[in-house]
């Protein structure tokens, strides 16, 4: 199975931007299907976005579309969450998960391994 690890968060003031990476170890991350999750605290677990194995699709969460981009590179088995004008809604701790489905998630169904996650906090 996939092991994955975010790296990446920390503290920036509104309006920045933040780059995340999940790096994946112990099988290759084409094999699966990419996604981004956010928690934060006393809320429920938020899909910020997913990419196909081949990055031809993409989707996104409402509350963050326009301003967050995934991406991948499967050849460094490595996947990117590109945060632009951050805010400071967008606190949480940020996970990226793999899933074998055969079609695009827009929940956490179907998404079995899971990074530790990575914190991001926004100030105002």
């Amino acid at each position: 199975q996939v092991q994955l690890v975010e790296s990446g968060g920390g503290l920036v003031e509104a309006g920045a931007s933040l780059r995340l990476s999940c790096a994946a170890s112990g099988r290759s991350l084409s094999l699966y299907i990419m996604g981004w999750f956010r928690q934060a605290p006393g809320k429920e677990r938020e899909f910020v976005g997913a990419i196909s194995r081949n990055s031809g699709s993409t989707n996104y969460g409402n509350s963050v579309k326009g301003r967050f981009t995934i991406s991948r590179d499967n050849a460094k088995n490595l996947g990117f969450l590109q945060m632009n004008s951050l805010k400071p809604e967008d606190t949480a701790s940020y996970y990226c998960a793999a899933s074998t489905a055969t079609d695009l998630p827009s929940t956490s169904r179907g998404f079995f391994y899971w990074g530790q996650g990575t914190q991001v906090t926004v100030s105002s």
